[in-house]
């Protein structure tokens, strides 16, 4: 989310009067009036103005945005995601993608492979705060079993227990393991058991030097192997956990494209990506998609989406990220 023009902190009247205006677009139900509104201030001012509701109205913004009986509930889950802090905001995340009748095992994938273990474990607790649930048990008890499940269970482990420190030597072993249980391996299947093993015993930036040292010791990348060799539905999903965490960046440009270019526009999915990555890399992810597509990404989605709040939105998430507060990479 971008922050005002001027790049000072909200005032505490400017935040008394952003609240004065989410109040009276819930008593009125005209909750499009907000996408300008909220499409402005950034983490900490969103968060102000959220603790400031609270002290005006004694409510929380999010419950009752939550709450509220809107047609679209696209309209009302933007709205709040933008209020939401990050660790609370990806613990809702979690749970849709948890609830649909596909699961959403991309988003999952995200939450898991580009968040700094510390932010994983403030998930967890937001997720058994907000739900009563816990998350690892509801990804280990989905119905229908496939690979994604075992390598997202082994991602959460491996932010549970991994070493802070990364060791080009550990990589260079695990490089090799790789290679050995996969296209080094007679009768072309992978050895899941060997992936599954490194991915719960390493961190998100180890796993990173460990695919970069596959490119040096092999002349290639790691997933240019998994798609020579037989692609099967385990290195289908292994293929999107190795582009999320060597090159998140390409990864989510891509993403934002088959969102905007499906056979029905994914606004769940732009939401996701764009306030998720809003003060982390939306820069670089603008550039990717430009360069990969030869559109600008608030070109596309004005291609894509009908004119309306919404799609200003949006837009104004994608043309003011030069002007966002840097708050670091969560």
């Amino acid at each position: 989310m971008a922050s005002n023009s001027s790049m000072e902190p909200y005032s505490t009247q400017t935040c008394e009067n952003i609240c004065k205006q989410i109040h009276a677009s819930l008593l009125h139900h005209r909750l499009s009036l907000l996408f300008g509104v909220l499409a402005s201030p950034n983490r900490v001012e969103c968060q102000r103005i959220r603790e400031k509701y609270k002290e005006m109205y004694g409510e929380d913004p999010v419950q009752r945005l939550q709450a509220a009986d809107e047609n679209e509930p696209e309209t009302t889950q933007a709205l709040a995601a933008v209020l939401l802090s990050p660790h609370e905001r990806d613990a809702a995340f979690a749970r849709e993608a948890l609830r649909r009748d596909d699961v959403d095992f991309r988003a999952l994938a995200e939450i898991f492979t580009c968040r700094k273990s510390s932010h994983v474990q403030l998930i967890h607790q937001a997720y058994v705060a907000k739900f009563r649930r816990h998350l690892d048990h509801d990804i280990a008890t989905i119905e229908t079993p496939c690979p994604y499940q075992k390598i997202l269970m082994a991602l959460s482990a491996s932010h549970k227990a991994h070493n802070a420190d990364i060791s080009q030597h550990i990589a260079k072993c695990d490089a090799r393991r790789l290679y050995q249980s996969g296209e080094g391996r007679s009768g072309g299947a992978i050895d899941e058991a060997v992936v599954l093993e490194i991915l719960s015993k390493r961190s998100i930036p180890q796993l990173n030097l460990t695919f970069s040292s596959y490119n040096h010791i092999y002349g290639h990348t790691y997933t240019k192997s998994l798609k020579d060799g037989c692609l099967g539905e385990f290195e289908d999903a292994l293929l999107t956990i190795v582009k999320c965490i060597c090159s998140p960046s390409k990864y989510f440009a891509q993403m934002l494209y088959t969102c905007l270019n499906g056979r029905r526009v994914d606004k769940g999915g732009l939401v996701r990506i764009m306030i998720s990555r809003a003060e982390i890399d939306l820069d670089e992810i603008q550039l990717m998609f430009k360069n990969k597509h030869g559109l600008e990404l608030k070109d596309a989605i004005c291609k894509s989406i009908p004119q309306g709040a919404y799609r200003e939105f949006l837009v104004m998430l994608a043309t003011k990220p030069s002007k966002r507060a840097r708050l670091g990479s969560l």
